[in-house]
């Protein structure tokens, strides 16, 4: 992936120097017509085409946004309701996740959203310790963390 950004940056500058101006809207054009050049060629790369992988983190981005969002939404009708009859508790969440940054992205992620804590992770990094505000469901709660970020860091890294 990097390499192929530094190629393009790289066909970008010779765009600019060939076509001598030396202003950032040609160097806009020379990076997208550059980025066409390396899509036509991208069977010749050993990785796959680096926009994908960025749009993937663009999108992962915005998940974890509206989770965000959600998970406030959630706390937030959780504190405010007359009664306080919510269900805490730690579920196991066993995870398909291999490297170590992509543990730590998917435990960062799970901590930041209101109402769930990473407690702990096993010693070989398979599963992770959760404690959740209120946990009606473990089995929805560990699908609903499998389905959205987990899925789009596999989409980032592989």
């Amino acid at each position: 992936m990097a390499f192929q950004f530094l190629l393009n940056i790289f066909l970008a500058f010779v765009w600019m120097f060939l076509s001598v101006s030396f202003t950032s809207q040609s160097f806009i054009i020379g990076f997208l017509l550059s980025l066409a050049i390396l899509f036509a060629f991208r069977r010749f790369f050993s990785s796959r085409f680096y926009i994908h992988r960025v749009i993937a983190v663009v999108s992962l981005f915005f998940l974890f946004l509206k989770e965000l969002i959600m998970a406030n939404i959630a706390v937030l009708k959780t504190i405010l309701r007359p009664k306080l009859d919510f269900k805490p508790g730690i579920f196991a969440l066993p995870t398909e996740l291999e490297t170590n940054w992509e543990i730590t992205l998917l435990a960062n992620l799970i901590t930041l959203t209101p109402g769930t804590l990473v407690t702990d992770v096993s010693y070989d990094n398979k599963i992770l310790y959760i404690h959740a505000i209120d946990i009606q469901d473990k089995n929805e709660a560990i699908d609903e963390i499998k389905n959205s970020f987990e899925k789009a860091i596999m989409e980032v890294s592989r």
